[in-house]
């Protein structure tokens, strides 16, 4: 484990020690997407050309409305020149959230966009099974046909059409007239 994803641990350990987790996970997500979006004033917080003031200062102005916790972290980022590694105690402070509240994240792979009641029942079928609550996002890759490719925790299960007739093809080859 790095020192980020430490980072990330203390400061939901933290959160929840003062009940802000919530909060702080939609900070969370706010700063990231800041960062995301430009990556020339991450640059810059990590740059040894500005002086420390001049930079916290900077955190300061963009960041003044999010929990005071988060913005002393991000300060500490600065000052290690290590706020580009931000997004990776965001993945950890969400991986904890999520595993604190029972919440797995699927990705479904279809070959069109699922409706909003196909996901619904997906992710219902899918929490009786795990007991988990589903959060599903929908890729979309045309290529696997249909039928639906699930991915969640390092694990895939593939029902798609593509890889069927792949299972079939393959069978036809090993076939012995």
């Amino acid at each position: 484990m790095t020192a980020f994803n430490e980072y990330g641990k203390a400061l939901f350990m933290l959160c929840e020690e003062y009940g802000t987790t919530d909060a702080v996970l939609s900070d969370i997500k706010t700063a990231k997407a800041v960062f995301d979006g430009a990556p020339e004033y991450v640059k810059l917080l990590d740059t040894p050309a500005l002086s420390k003031a001049e930079k916290l200062s900077l955190i300061d102005e963009a960041f003044a409305t999010l929990d005071e916790n988060l913005l002393n972290l991000i300060k500490i980022l600065c000052e290690k020149h290590s706020v580009s590694s931000f997004s990776e105690v965001a993945s950890t402070f969400s991986a904890l959230y999520d595993e604190s509240r029972g919440i797995k994240h699927v990705e479904a792979v279809t070959a069109v966009k699922m409706t909003d009641a196909q996901i619904e029942r997906m992710a219902k079928k899918l929490s009786d099974m795990t007991g988990k609550k589903i959060m599903i996002k929908n890729k979309i890759d045309p290529t696997i046909l249909g039928g639906v490719k699930l991915r969640y925790s390092g694990k895939q299960l593939d029902g798609s059409v593509r890889t069927r007739l792949d299972r079939f093809e393959e069978s036809l080859k090993n076939t012995i007239i």
